[in-house]
C-alpha cells in the first residue's frame, strides 16, 4: 500500500552534513521525497508535534526504560516523568534551530523509513540503518547531559502519527506528485 510519513533531519543530522546521506537512504529503498523543506520550527509546531497526551509520553517513557533495562541501568522515575522530561529536552533541542521536514512516500512507507532509520537509541539501532552508521548517542548519555538523544531523525511511529504529523509540517499545497523512472519496475 502506498503511504506518506513525515521524516525530520533533527539538528545534529543538519550541523553534520547528513540531509544528502539521509535522503539517498530512502531513494535507495525505492521511496520518494514529495516535500521538503528546511525550517527553525518555533514553539507552537513542536507542541503539536510532541503532544502532551499523557499516553504518548508514557510510550516515550517506556521505550526509554527498555532501553536502559537491556543495559543493567537501574529507573527509578515513572514512564510519565521520563516521558515529560524528554519532551522538554526536545523542546529545547527543536525550537529555533534548523530541521528539514520531508515527506516520503512509496510502498508501506511507514514501516520501511522506520526500518532504514533505525532504532530511537542509536546505540541499539541496526548497524546497517542510518542512526547505526552515523549516531552513537544513548539515552543514558542524553539524560546524565540533560538533552534530547542526538539520534539524527524523527520519523512518524505508525501510521495514525504519520496522518496527524505530516499536515502539521505541510499543506497539501506543498507536496508534489510525480513518478520516478523505475516506479514501474517498482510497483507494477
Amino acid at each position: 500500500m502506498i503511504e506518506r510519513t513525515l521524516v525530520l533531519v533533527k539538528p545534529d543530522g543538519v550541523y553534520r552534513a547528513l540531509i544528502g546521506k539521509s535522503i539517498a537512504a530512502f531513494e535507495d529503498a525505492g521511496l520518494k521525497v514529495i516535500g521538503i523543506k528546511m525550517v527553525k520550527p518555533d514553539r507552537s509546531i513542536v507542541d503539536k508535534h510532541y503532544v502532551a497526551d499523557e499516553e504518548y509520553l508514557k510510550s516515550i517513557g517506556a521505550k526509554t526504560i527498555n532501553s536502559y533495562k537491556k543495559r543493567g541501568i537501574e529507573v527509578k522515575d515513572t514512564e510519565l516523568q521520563i516521558g515529560q522530561r524528554i519532551r522538554g529536552y526536545l523542546f529545547d533541542y527543536l525550537t529555533n534551530k534548523p530541521v528539514v521536514a520531508m515527506v516520503v512516500e512509496g510502498n508501506e512507507a511507514v514501516a520501511n523509513v522506520k526500518k532504514i532509520t533505525g532504532a530511537t537509541s542509536p546505540t541499539d539501532a541496526d548497524r546497517s540503518s542510518i542512526r547505526g552508521m552515523y549516531s552513537s548517542d544513548s539515552y543514558d548519555l542524553a539524560d546524565a547531559k540533560k538533552r534530547a538523544i542526538k539520534n539524527m531523525l524523527h520519523v512518524s511511529g505508525d501510521k495514525a502519527d504519520a496522518a496527524r504529523e505530516v499536515p502539521l509540517w505541510f499543506k497539501e499545497s506543498e507536496l508534489v506528485e510525480y513518478k520516478r523512472s523505475d516506479e514501474s519496475m517498482l510497483y507494477d
